[in-house]
This record gives structure tokens, sequence and C-alpha cells, in this order.
């Protein structure tokens, strides 16, 4: 704990240093444009990877970066960000190697976070053909991290909070993009869904463009 004290002092007087004003300004309100729902793995911290500073991002992270309808959690993040905060783009973000992937990928008795990752056995079940295809084990994960955001960025499309928010107007998009812990980079997925109306043929559009780049 120490260690985290000094760090923490040593940020603070940078932050500072850079900008007087900072947290007088970051204590007074927070206006982010974007909501990032990534995964929990501590290699991949939000607002550095976009190069944001604190109070430019809201952020959601869990296991696998999953979007599920019974996650009260995520939900009322998503909800606050679009109803109270405004903004204006939803990033939601996986990465290659992901634990939680692979732990999906072969399922073994890990207790509560096999229920967790279920919805991505079930994914991995529906693309067997597409991830046997791949040349070795990391090649396989690396595949179903991709289908995963996917999944994900149509599973919150078409919750009612998203939805909601359309029909009223808001500008708003759900983008999908998957983090490269080799190189440092984001790669976007090509699915980025600004309309209850686009929901179905962008994200077939995603996925198909997904099977082919690895297919061929």
């Amino acid at each position: 704990m120490d260690r985290l004290f000094q760090n923490n002092l040593a940020w603070a007087a940078r932050m500072r240093a850079e900008d007087p004003a900072f947290f007088e300004d970051l204590a007074h309100q927070q206006t982010p444009r974007y909501l990032w729902i990534g995964c929990s793995d501590s290699r991949v911290p939000a607002n550095e990877i976009v190069g944001l500073k604190p109070g430019e991002v809201f952020v959601h992270r869990n296991v696998a970066n999953l979007v599920m309808h019974t996650d009260f959690n995520c939900l009322s993040v998503v909800q606050y960000a679009v109803e109270v905060l405004k903004v204006r783009q939803i990033v939601v973000t996986g990465h290659y190697g992901c634990g939680g992937v692979r732990a999906a990928l072969h399922p073994a008795d890990m207790g509560l976070i096999d229920n967790w990752l279920h919805s991505i056995s079930v994914l991995a079940k529906r693309h067997r053909a597409f991830l046997e295809d791949a040349r070795d084990e990391s090649d396989q994960i690396d595949r179903l991290c991709e289908l995963n955001v996917i999944e994900q960025v149509r599973i919150l499309c078409e919750n009612s909070v998203i939805r909601h928010a359309w029909l009223r107007g808001q500008e708003l998009t759900v983008n999908g993009c998957v983090y490269g812990l080799r190189d440092g980079l984001l790669k976007d997925l090509g699915v980025s869904i600004s309309a209850e109306s686009e929901i179905e043929p962008k994200s077939s559009r995603a996925l198909q463009s997904l099977l082919e780049r690895y297919l061929g």
C-alpha cells in the first residue's frame, strides 16, 4: 500500500503541474463523450491506451467484456452513461489472449465463473468449424475474442436503454474493438451501430467480414 500512496502523490503532483486547475475542474462535473465496456484484465487500462484523461471516458469492466440483460451492474452503468452523462460513443472492447475467453473455449470446473462465461461457450459451439480451422490454440482464442465483441455489440444494441435513446433521437453509436497486448493497438472490428434498423445488417456484415478475413 505504501507504494500506491507514493505513486498517487507523484501522479497528483504531475497532473497539477500540467494543469493547475485540473482537479478543481474535475470535481465540479464529468462530461465524458465515451462509455468504455472492457475486460477486467489489468493489462488493458481504458484511459491510458486511448490517451484520455480522467473525466473523458466513463468505464465499466468485467471478465471478458460481457453485456448481459441480467447484469444490473452493467446495465446501470449503461443507463447512467446514456441518460445522464449523454455519452455519444459506446466502445465495447475485447483483447487478444483474453483469459476469460480461453476459459470459455476450454471449459473446466472453475466455480462461479463458469456460469458467467457460459454465453461465450455457447458462442464457441455456434462457430465450432470457424474456430477449429485456426492454426493453433492462440489463434482460436483470438478469433473467439473478436466473435465475442461483435456479439456483445449486438446484445447491447438490443437493450431497451439503447433503443429508447435512439427513439428519442439521441446521438449515440455503439462500436466494437479489440486490443492487441503485443502491439498496444486497437483494432476496429467494423461494427458501429447508430440506429435500431442497423443492428441486424451491420452486425451480420461485421461477422461475415470476420469470417472472410480468416477463411479467405
